[in-house]
């Protein structure tokens, strides 16, 4: 069996307040129309919203995810690492903590969009489960690209 313990110094916990600054950070880094401090400040303690960080010790935050649950169904809305922590595996690890506190609230159907030219992002949703359902056309801004749409069931 697969170790999917996190690696030494890595935890992965519930947004803070406080890490809200380092979050909105990241989303810049990591996408070209990103959200704003006050979206991640109305998003907390939203009913089925589900706002996860991913912190390393004196560093603090290195990567979040937001994750909406209703009732059955979720949306995978957002998951970066900060730059310096990509292609390390910890894009993984928090996409499984995602995964089982996705199944906890109870999803079964579990939809994101990533961009299409996201090789990286993509191979990593396939190995997860991940299938293509559909195709948004120039959905992206920034430069205009079309979206992949993809489902996980979970069981």
């Amino acid at each position: 069996m697969e170790d999917v313990s996190l690696p030494t110094g890595i935890a992965v916990r519930s947004l803070r307040k406080e890490d809200i600054d380092a979050v909105v950070e990241i989303e810049s880094e990591a996408f070209s129309s990103p959200w704003q401090a006050s979206t991640f400040e109305g998003l907390l303690d939203r009913p089925g919203v589900e706002l996860i960080v991913m912190t390393e010790g004196a560093r603090g935050v290195i990567g979040y995810a937001v994750l909406w649950c209703i009732l059955d169904q979720g949306e995978l809305a957002n998951l970066a690492l900060t730059t310096s922590r990509r292609g390390a595996g910890l894009g993984a690890h928090l996409l499984r903590h995602v995964l089982e506190v996705a199944r906890k609230r109870g999803v079964e159907k579990l939809f994101l969009e990533v961009r299409a030219s996201n090789e990286r992002a993509i191979e990593l949703y396939h190995g997860f489960g991940f299938t293509d359902v559909g195709l948004r056309r120039n959905y992206y801004e920034r430069p205009t690209e079309d979206a992949r749409v993809m489902l996980a069931t979970l069981r």
